[in-house]
């Protein structure tokens, strides 16, 4: 049996290799992503995965794929709307993803963001960078006193619950599935409830039709202006100039983000000082806004259990046994 793996980080090399060492499969690696003008790397193979921030490409990848005999798409990643599902059908190809890498490490991000905007770190940090070590405007409230507000209590939602809970918070969601396993750490309420009541508004949806741009102007003037917004799911769920006119309108009081819309071409790069996003560029500046590079899922745990758990489900399609993470 040969798998490929396409656009390969250093970072997961160590692991694949263990994950050889231990199974009697071939795999080889590459560091470019799947798209039309490398499918032909996939010919020769019986599986192939990747993970990547932008499309797989167009139409051909898939008949190419099926062209080669190859009958799935493994991605070591959560989001599969990088994947055309209607082209992956068509061609008798099935797309499987990580759901669940390690909740943990985004709610963990989660976390630390959350502290950065209660505590009105980023505002100490310019001061200071300005000679100003005063404590004017900077008192801030307690985690414990707080009500966070999550849409999407899934598994990675439920994890960042569970976490605030421990600290005493307030914790209510939004979500049309109600897990009774969290009714002692949440409430559901409705998204507007959320919007309007909670002091920490935090995303963990997937990105579909009906998410697409969900938090835009409407929803930022429902907020408290004392309201913080994080966003460690899809960048697409949130309308970018909307969040910025809010944070310079001052309806709300601070944000954080971990995805945004556009990032494929910045997340992962070193740019030399150039920001091709002005929208980017405008959040980057302001000091009640926190700035990731969709790094929620990078810890030496997470990235294992994506290399481990894509292969998993490879090997198990290929022998004929399917999978629980099949998404087309």
């Amino acid at each position: 049996m040969k798998i490929l793996m396409y656009n390969v980080r250093t970072d997961e090399e160590q692991d694949i290799s263990n994950y050889q060492a231990s199974h009697n499969v071939e795999i080889a690696t590459n560091h470019v992503p799947l798209s039309d003008d490398t499918v032909e790397l996939a010919k020769g193979y019986d599986g192939i995965i990747t993970q990547q921030h932008g499309s797989l490409g167009s139409e051909k990848v898939y008949e190419q794929l099926h062209s080669f005999g190859i009958k799935q798409v493994g991605l070591r990643i959560t989001g599969y709307e990088i994947a055309n599902l209607d082209a992956a059908r068509k061609n008798d190809l099935v797309v499987t993803n990580v759901p669940a890498y390690s909740p943990r490490s985004v709610s963990e991000l989660v976390l630390a963001h959350a502290m950065w905007l209660v505590r009105h770190m980023g505002i100490v940090t310019d001061r200071e960078s300005q000679g100003n070590f005063s404590w004017d405007g900077i008192e801030s409230g307690e985690i414990h006193d707080m009500t966070v507000g999550i849409i999407g209590a899934g598994k990675i939602g439920s994890a960042v619950a569970r976490i605030f809970r421990a600290l005493g918070a307030t914790v209510i969601a939004a979500d049309p599935i109600k897990r009774p396993e969290l009714n002692d750490t949440l409430t559901y309420v409705d998204h507007d409830t959320v919007f309007k009541t909670a002091d920490i508004v935090t995303m963990h949806t997937p990105l579909t039709d009906e998410t697409h741009h969900m938090i835009d102007t409407e929803v930022f003037k429902k907020m408290k202006p004392s309201a913080f917004f994080i966003n460690a799911s899809r960048g697409p769920v949130v309308k970018t100039e909307d969040l910025v006119s809010a944070l310079e309108n001052h309806e709300i009081a601070g944000a954080a983000i971990d995805t945004y819309e556009g990032e494929s071409a910045t997340v992962g790069k070193d740019l030399n000082g150039e920001v091709p996003n002005a929208n980017l560029q405008k959040l980057l500046k302001m000091p009640n806004v926190n700035v990731s590079p969709h790094i929620g899922f990078y810890t030496n745990v997470a990235v294992k259990n994506m290399v481990d758990i894509a292969l998993d489900d490879t090997i198990s399609i290929l022998n004929g046994n399917g999978s629980l993470h099949i998404v087309s």
